[in-house]
């Protein structure tokens, strides 16, 4: 036994790597030169016959030593498993390969090349010299020393092994395309060509049920190897033709019963499909073919069909009775894993519909708005909690929020919802930020605890939000947090940075010091920018989290005041997005645009008996200077005095009128001092009070109240 340097001080890949070097004969391309010149071949062809026999009969590995230019140095491929690869020394390594897939292989070698990481058991296909494949695990090691150049290991998968692997490696993903790729992949140990046609129901993530036999759709799921096909070939995500679909469900399903067909050659193909269009659209090439057709059935009373694998191989290499079942035993383990991936897309479906009703859907008069969601991963598995909302409140002002539910998943979805839609409501009522937070902080509560909710994959509690209330007419911005990170503020010519307000604990964190919340209020004048955003987009492994907020702020300072909102957004998640995400990213970007100063005014009036008289004299002048026409004029002059009476009759202390000029119509607004909520009496115009609110009722599109600091706010819409 010759001595070798030994790999043992190395890593585990350089001990396998030595391990493969000492399985490989050093006269292998000696013997191989040898042979081949003796049966007249080419210089260092090695050809393993079909019959051959130097090793044992449960031999599946073999070995393939390469130069740094990827050409063949030595090998050890004389296991009858391996019959029919040719290997011919000191050519490249390429040559064993499917063209198709010549490219990606190449790139994996010399990965391994350059950086010495391994790259460990990847499925592989061989070329066989009768124009059939072999399907390996293949693994890429640096050589060990002293040898340079790669190591690699090819082995053959046994049926019955393949078998085991690909049931223990479909179903680790939970997105129907992946789940489907992984079946297909599997396959191919069978035949040349593996294809996954999905009812569309399994596709959209609908309920499956028992369809009429004739109306079944089929959408192609998965087709392995990846490759150029013919034009009309139906590849993933294309539909398959109507008739086509129909054909394959009467095969799988005859008498009601699930079963495999097996169309020997191509003129039984072709006898069956009946049409050039099929045949073009289902057979994957023009030579001759065979095909298994094996339903995807789920187990029930009575069992669903799912769809439909397809397995193609070359004619001359029928289907024998072992391989079906083979065959038959892999979809039917793996069945269900499909139905659990359809599962998740009906969910995920519900909860993007969810997130997608709750996104701002379009900006106002005096706010311009945009908004990103991003979830985890392309599949969406981690679509849940986050949300973010804009809307215009009844007053002409307009909320920001945005929350963040712990967990995922459609509870997590739900409960944003919920959390969303009540903020909206009681924004709307007129409450302030802080209030709506305490009313929120006492709903998680009530939803769920933190051990339910957990063990569900989610929890109300300690869900955090961010309360924004924009006053177009001030250009103030109000706000209230509950665990929420900071908004970023970017003043017009100025750089952004976060809002420097009270930090409170999340909603419904009962560990916590019960403390009131905060409204923190500051000047946001027109072309001012507001990002609010959730804790996905400034998160990194790599950074602290003040780091990802302040690059979050140089991101948003960016933009510039001409840029449209929604191209803004895209670049600020692109710059800021990890490579791999671990949770949602969520964006909201608000740019402020408010009133014009002539478009308001404002008085502030003593709380006497003449008060209406002179507030209807200088909103009468305002009106004159607007231009606005006599119907108008006086209904707001009607509502400003009826709204002004009101104030003097059951409030102390000064009034404030104020009047807006919007797009529609005109805002009428009295703010008093009192804290009585006015409401509407019963007996209308007739009763001994309360008629001016009816007047103002009848006089109105909207009114309502909203709460201050110092009382209470009355306003009413008047249409123009």
């Amino acid at each position: 036994m010759e001595s070798t340097p030994s790999a043992s001080s190395g890593s585990p890949f350089d001990m396998v790597s030595g391990a493969l070097g000492r399985y490989i004969p050093r006269g292998a391309a000696a013997r191989a030169a040898g042979s081949s010149d003796s049966q007249g071949e080419g210089p260092g062809r090695h050809r393993v016959p079909a019959g051959s026999t130097p090793g044992s009969a449960e031999q599946i590995l073999g070995a393939v030593n390469l130069d740094r230019d990827l050409k063949i140095t030595r090998s050890n491929l004389e296991a009858p498993v391996f019959a029919g690869v040719e290997v011919a020394i000191g050519s490249p390594f390429v040559d064993l390969l499917p063209p198709w897939d010549v490219p990606t292989v190449t790139r994996r070698l010399r990965q391994v090349l350059e950086t010495g990481e391994p790259h460990v058991a990847r499925v592989q296909r061989l070329r066989r010299a009768d124009g059939s494949e072999l399907v390996v695990s293949m693994s890429i090691l640096p050589a060990a020393a002293p040898l340079e150049g790669l190591t690699v290991s090819l082995i053959a998968m046994a049926k019955r092994l393949h078998l085991y692997a690909a049931e223990t490696a479909i179903g680790t993903s939970l997105d129907i395309g992946e789940t489907a790729q992984s079946l297909a992949e599997s396959l191919l140990a069978w035949g040349d060509v593996a294809a996954i046609d999905l009812d569309l129901a399994v596709w959209t993530g609908e309920v499956v049920t028992e369809q009429p036999r004739r109306r079944i759709r089929l959408r192609r799921a998965a087709l392995v190897p990846d490759r150029v096909w013919p034009d009309g070939y139906v590849t993933p995500g294309d539909d398959l033709p109507s008739d086509a679909s129909r054909l394959l469900s009467q095969a799988v399903r005859r008498d009601d019963v699930a079963r495999a067909i097996v169309l020997p050659d191509r003129a039984a193909v072709e006898r069956v499909l009946g049409s050039a269009r099929l045949v073009r659209a289902l057979v994957p090439g023009d030579r001759a073919a065979s095909v298994a057709y094996i339903p995807l059935v789920l187990d029930g009373a009575p069992p669903v069909v799912l769809g439909v694998a397809e397995v193609w191989r070359r004619s001359g290499r029928p289907f024998d009775d072992s391989e079906l079942l083979d065959l038959q035993e892999l979809v039917a383990r793996t069945s269900h894993h499909v139905d659990l991936a359809r599962q998740h897309q009906r969910e995920h479906t519900q909860v993007l519909a969810l997130q997608r009703r709750l996104l701002p859907r379009s900006s106002g008069d005096t706010i311009e708005t945009a908004s990103i969601y991003q979830p985890t991963t392309p599949d969406s598995a981690g679509v849940g909690g986050d949300w973010v909302n804009s809307f215009p409140l009844p007053d002409g002002r307009t909320a920001l929020v945005v929350g963040d539910v712990v967990g995922h998943g459609l509870g997590a979805a739900a409960t944003m919802g919920q959390l969303s839609m009540e903020a909206r409501a009681l924004l709307s009522a007129g409450l302030g930020p802080d209030e709506v937070l305490e009313h929120l902080d006492a709903t998680v509560t009530l939803l769920d605890d933190a051990e339910s909710g957990l063990a569900a994959g989610y929890s109300a509690l300690g869900s955090t939000c961010c309360i924004t209330v924009y006053d177009p007419v001030s250009h103030h911005i109000a706000l209230s947090s509950a665990g929420h990170l900071p908004p970023i503020l970017v003043p017009p010519d100025q750089p952004g940075g976060p809002v420097a307000a009270r930090p409170h604990p999340g909603l419904g964190a009962e560990f916590a010091l019960r403390e009131p919340f905060d409204v923190h209020t500051f000047a946001a004048p027109p072309g001012s920018l507001l990002a609010l955003y959730t804790d996905g987009l400034v998160e990194d492994p790599a950074l602290s989290i003040d780091e990802g907020i302040g690059r979050l702020s140089d991101a948003v300072s960016a933009v510039h005041p001409w840029d449209a909102l929604d191209q803004a957004a895209r670049r600020v998640v692109s710059a800021l997005a990890p490579a791999r995400h671990r949770d949602d990213m969520t964006l909201l970007l608000a740019r402020m645009i408010g009133y014009r100063k002539e478009d308001t005014a404002t008085w502030r009036l003593p709380a006497r008996g003449d008060a209406a008289a002179r507030a209807r004299a200088v909103v009468s002048g305002l009106l004159a200077q607007w231009r606005v026409r006599d119907g108008t004029r006086d209904s707001v002059l009607l509502v400003v005095s009826e709204l002004v009476a009101n104030a003097v009759r059951f409030a102390t202390g000064p009034i404030t009128v104020r009047l807006i000029r919007t797009g529609r119509g005109l805002l009428c607004e009295v703010g008093d001092t009192g804290n009585g909520r006015p409401r509407l009496g019963r007996d209308g115009l007739l009763g001994d009070s309360g008629r001016g609110l009816h007047v103002v009722h009848g006089l109105t599109t909207r009114w309502g109240v909203r709460w201050t600091d110092t009382g209470k706010v009355v306003w009413a819409s008047v249409g123009r």
